[in-house]
């Protein structure tokens, strides 16, 4: 089956399944893939068994669902396409990043690969879309990032914002109202596993801002980059 005969059901299941171990590097199970999507599981389950036997996806009863090589080029197509709408959309034509998901799934469908080709070029092929998802290339490499999740940040440490999880508007609309967006600098106030909250606040400008809090599920959504060790203020 080529990419082209997909349908685009086929296409956003594809994407799904590689966007969701790309995030959590845990093997992905059927269940991950219908409240993602908001399908119900016997209709994951159906459009499953048609990637199984289109050779693109390996799924055993019960088991984890891993993308085949066939299936993750085909993946990373939707993928470098989604992130480049997504930047276009901001870049081009002033979309805030909390509005451009929605709008990129419904157009990743629509546009052709020349289309694909001449937005890279005209935006200086980018690397990375506006969330700091990393943009495949297009021969389908797509680099390494070593990050770690802002929930599991050191207390006292200075790490930089590096990506964002697109999936909540709401949180890309918190946070960019309060200054924090991609490669801003934020100290670890506090980490109240208990509370189930994380603090940080914005260092680099001429005084620290004051706090903000965050609950631990939305800071798994956000991965950082560590920079230094500092005491706590």
């Amino acid at each position: 089956m080529t990419f082209q005969s997909l349908s685009s059901n086929s296409q956003d299941y594809l994407k799904v399944i590689w966007d969701l171990q790309e995030w959590t590097h845990e093997p992905i199970q059927p269940a991950a893939i219908a409240k993602r999507t908001g399908m119900k599981p016997s209709t994951v389950s159906g459009a499953l068994g048609r990637l199984v036997s289109s050779g693109l996806v390996q799924h055993a009863p019960y088991g984890a669902v891993t993308l085949t090589d066939r299936g993750e080029r085909y993946a990373l197509k939707m993928v470098r396409r989604h992130r480049l709408l997504e930047l276009f959309l901001v870049d081009a034509l002033g979309y805030r990043w909390d509005e451009v998901h929605d709008e990129a799934d419904s157009l990743e469908h629509a546009v052709s690969d020349m289309m694909i080709t001449r937005i890279d070029a005209a935006l200086g092929h980018p690397s990375k879309d506006p969330h700091g998802d990393p943009i495949p290339s297009e021969a389908g490499d797509i680099p390494e990032v070593s990050s770690g999740l802002l929930s599991e940040a050191t207390p006292g440490s200075i790490v930089r914002i590096e990506r964002v999880n697109d999936e909540d508007p709401e949180l890309l609309r918190y946070l960019e109202d309060e200054g924090f967006g991609i490669g801003k600098e934020v100290r670890i106030k506090s980490l109240a596993r208990y509370a189930d909250s994380v603090s940080f606040s914005l260092v680099g400008g001429l005084e620290e801002s004051a706090p903000i809090a965050l609950g631990l599920q939305a800071a798994r959504q956000i991965r950082v980059v560590p920079l230094a060790q500092q005491a706590s203020a």
